[in-house]
């Protein structure tokens, strides 16, 4: 006898939520419900699924095993269902991701869409905010510059941004250094006080660790990349975004690695969006055109 929807629906909401009771608030039933029906899965499948804890539940070996086997086709058909009870003028999408990758990329991507109906509403912040607000349904789509690694949530691959440092003609010495001394007396600007990505690039590329702290902040790349032309200093910057000036000469690259850092960004949505759901539809857009100019390896 195979187990029935329902019962595989309680596992599920039980082992991402990590027990009972949240499980049971989760589907709308009570705590005994969820108990008993738990219960009647095990005994159908002839093995325990959790180990009873003071506080919660924790899987089983097999526990998990079923929960990798179910989580996606449950997810499909709950979206499926979605999508049927939808009301057919729900085309609002509400997008997130960093202000300089969807203004400079994905808006653009989108802009044929808006004559057919879409509606969008754009959301700047952080990968950990912004999946949050993806996780409690305040967001559709997200574009995160991290793996999101969340029960609920589906991330697809989606570019691969590489990384350049840069400055105005001004700064160079006229041939790219392999050493981070010569760059000593050029201001650095960075896009938060951690400087993660001019970091990143010394540890990389220079196999050094950044002893210094930026001399200007500007927490938008795009502030970044203005400071950077105007001959402000250096900093390390997303290819899509200086590539432009690059082949104009207003910028010169100061270093030029044969295997320049590399960041993968993902779309991630709610693993219960179905296929007619709108933000499915702007992620297989964004996959088919942003997505495919990415230099995926």
């Amino acid at each position: 006898m195979s187990p029935s929807l329902d019962l595989l629906r309680t596992f599920l909401a039980v082992h991402r939520a990590g027990s009972i009771t949240a499980g049971a608030e989760l589907l709308g039933l009570s705590q005994p419900t969820v108990t008993a029906q738990l219960k009647t899965l095990e005994t159908m499948l002839g093995r325990p699924l959790f180990e009873r804890l003071a506080r919660g539940v924790r899987p089983t070996g097999a526990g998990d095993e079923l929960a990798r086997r179910v989580a996606d086709p449950i997810d499909a058909l709950h979206g499926l269902l979605l999508d049927e009870l939808a009301a057919p003028t729900a085309t609002t999408v509400h997008l997130g991701g960093p202000s300089d990758f969807l203004c400079t990329m994905v808006l653009p991507a989108l802009a044929g869409r808006l004559a057919d109906g879409l509606q969008v509403r754009a959301t700047f912040g952080l990968p950990d905010d912004l999946l949050d607000r993806l996780v409690d349904r305040s967001l559709d789509l997200v574009i995160s510059s991290t793996r999101p690694r969340r029960a609920g949530v589906r991330a697809t691959p989606f570019y691969d941004e590489t990384f350049a440092l840069v400055a105005a003609p001004n700064w160079s010495a006229g041939t790219p250094t392999s050493s981070p001394e010569p760059l000593r007396k050029i201001p650095l600007i960075a896009y938060a006080e951690e400087a993660p990505i001019i970091r990143r690039y010394w540890r990389t590329v220079f196999s050094t660790r950044l002893t210094r702290t930026a001399d200007l902040v500007v927490p938008d790349l795009r502030g970044v990349l203005a400071a950077v032309r105007a001959g402000a200093g250096a900093s390390v910057l997303p290819t899509y975004l200086c590539d432009e000036a690059l082949a104009a000469g207003e910028l010169v690259l100061l270093s030029d690695p044969e295997l320049p850092p590399l960041n993968t960004l993902y779309l991630a949505t709610r693993s219960a969006t179905g296929p007619n759901n709108p933000a499915a539809a702007v992620r297989d857009r964004l996959l088919r055109t942003t997505g495919a100019s990415g230099p995926r390896q």
